[in-house]
């Protein structure tokens, strides 16, 4: 009886380390630095475009980041609503905005950064985790403006404060890429920086004139704020760092 106790103990034992991880699913809200681009915007890309490339098989990137989105316009046009309708337990939600919540000239975006917006992204993390999601916020990253100090010039206001104010009073994960891209970008300078972003001479029907986007990545830049971010995940989200790829841990 003994040695048929031992035998299942071991049997069990071997089973469980057989067993498939658990498959999930991250769930990218947010703007055009972001999203998902056509090939006419080549190259144009957004670092949530590439994030399925530093993640192994059992995690699916489902990116819903949308060009000129606000966390008002987001909500506003079912958007997230299409999210939350799909979001299954154990599934994350990486939450970025700020780019365009700022725009006050326009009624359909604008947040106030302590008031509706900080009111939108405390709706996304509740309801995030009325489904048994885990919600992740992301601070807006850079643009690429430079002082005459040879630094770059905060362009985003009190949004980042928001936004980690929130993570703090609802114990959520926070990335903060404002901070983590501020580094890099300064430790590149204003020249080399300009290959991180959407400074290209490569034109189309839709683009009949170079670009001198300070705003939008690179595949380059995007390449390098998602290695940011998974570098950051590992150590504020560390279930995820088993999920990563070799050659981003």
């Amino acid at each position: 009886m003994k040695r048929l106790l031992y035998l299942a103990a071991i049997i069990l034992i071997f089973l469980s380390a057989c067993q498939k991880p658990k498959e999930f699913s991250i769930y990218c809200v947010g703007d055009s630095t972001m999203a998902n681009k056509s090939k006419d915007a080549f190259p144009e890309t957004g670092w949530c475009m590439v994030l399925n490339e530093y993640f192994n098989e059992t995690v699916t990137v489902k990116n819903h980041a949308k060009n000129g989105r606000s966390s008002k316009s987001f909500i506003d046009e079912g958007r997230w609503q299409t999210v939350l309708d799909s979001l299954q337990k154990g599934d994350y939600v990486f939450i970025q905005f700020g780019h365009n919540d700022q725009k006050e000239y326009d009624s359909t975006r604008y947040t106030k950064p302590f008031g509706t917006y900080t009111d939108n992204l405390s709706k996304f993390v509740n309801e995030s985790r009325e489904k048994g999601a885990i919600p992740v916020l992301f601070t807006s990253i850079v643009r690429r403006k430079f002082g005459e100090n040879g630094k770059l010039t905060d362009t985003h206001g009190d949004y980042p404060v928001a936004t980690r104010q929130v993570a703090d009073s609802l114990n959520v994960p926070l990335i903060d890429l404002q901070k983590l891209t501020k580094e890099w970008v300064n430790s590149l300078g204003d020249e080399a920086s300009k290959k991180m972003y959407l400074w290209t001479d490569i034109t189309n029907e839709r683009y009949t004139k170079p670009r001198k986007d300070d705003t939008h990545l690179s595949q380059k830049g995007a390449h390098n704020v998602a290695q940011l971010a998974t570098s950051a995940l590992k150590i504020t989200v560390p279930d995820l760092a088993e999920r990563l790829k070799e050659k981003n841990e």
